[in-house]
Order: C-alpha cells, then structure tokens, then sequence
C-alpha cells in the first residue's frame, strides 16, 4: 500500500483485577468508616433528629443517608486516583484523605451519641477546611481527582449550616 500513513492509537490499557481491587477496597474502606461512624452513634438518630429545631432549608433525615453513600463512593474514587498515580506527593495527599476522613468519622457519634452540638459544630467546621484541604493536595496530582469532590465540598459547607442551625435554635 502506497496510501498515507494512518497513524494508529493506542489501545485503552485494560483494567486489570489488581486495579479493579483496589478501587474496591478504597470504596469498602471509605463505606466501612461511615458505616463504623453510625454504628458508634448508638440510639435512635430519628428521633433525636425531629426532636430538633431545625433551621431553613433541613432536609428530611432520610436525605444524609443517600447523600453520605455517594459522597463516600466519590471520596473513595478519587483517592484511588491519586492512589493510582506515580506522583511523588501521592503519600502526602493520601495522609490528608484519612484525616479528613477521621474528622468526618468523628461527627455523627458527637452529634448523635453524645448530643453535642457544639462538638458537632467544631468537628464539621475542621472537616470543612479538612476537605479543602485535601482537594487542595489532589489537584496538584490529578485534578479531576480533586474537582469530583466539589459536592462532598458543597455538602459539608451545608452541614456546616445545619450543625450552627441547630446549634443556635437548641441551645
């Protein structure tokens, strides 16, 4: 053939089971400390949540739940991106994910368990700037990574509303 040249791409890299599992492991891991945080919260969130003054724009209970799950699937997503990167500053951003994960861990027992809504208030505080934080470390690896936590950025600057909400109506 005298044709021009076609330039050929390159095939997309199959995903292998090694990645596939470690994208599961970091949505398992990620779902597991949500689940740990409201296994910790003992009592009845319901009533303790109606039992509330609520401020403007409370959404009924039922919406943290299917809020939390996406929210976990799209922390966990994004860490395994920086996880699966070469970035020399991947360990770094990582150390940052846990403990923003850890501050957001610590909300539903000192909210819940313990009726704390001024704890609760300084935990969703420095989750806030936790979350910014650690998207603020994902962007200079990967920045879809750090964007597709915009709504996990949104959603605690809203609990941030709620949790002072409550705090000023219930004291």
């Amino acid at each position: 053939m005298n044709g021009p040249a076609v330039e050929r791409l390159p095939a997309a890299a199959p995903k292998s089971k090694e990645n596939i599992t470690d994208l599961l492991l970091f949505i398992i891991g990620t779902g597991l400390v949500g689940a740990a945080s409201s296994l910790l919260s003992e009592g009845n969130f319901k009533s303790f949540y109606n039992s509330l003054s609520k401020p403007p724009f409370a959404p009924p209970g039922w919406v943290f739940s299917v809020a939390w799950v996406i929210l976990y699937i799209i922390m966990a997503v994004s860490a395994y991106m920086i996880y699966s990167t070469g970035h020399p500053d991947k360990g770094k951003a990582l150390v940052i994910y846990v403990g923003q994960l850890f501050v957001n861990f610590l909300w539903s027992p000192v909210f819940f368990r313990f009726k704390s809504l001024v704890g609760a208030a300084i935990v969703v505080t420095v989750l806030l700037f936790m979350v910014a934080a650690m998207m603020k470390s994902f962007f200079k690896i990967n920045k879809t990574a750090a964007l597709i936590n915009v709504p996990y950025l949104l959603w605690t600057a809203y609990a941030l509303y709620l949790t002072y909400g409550f705090l000023v109506l219930n004291i």
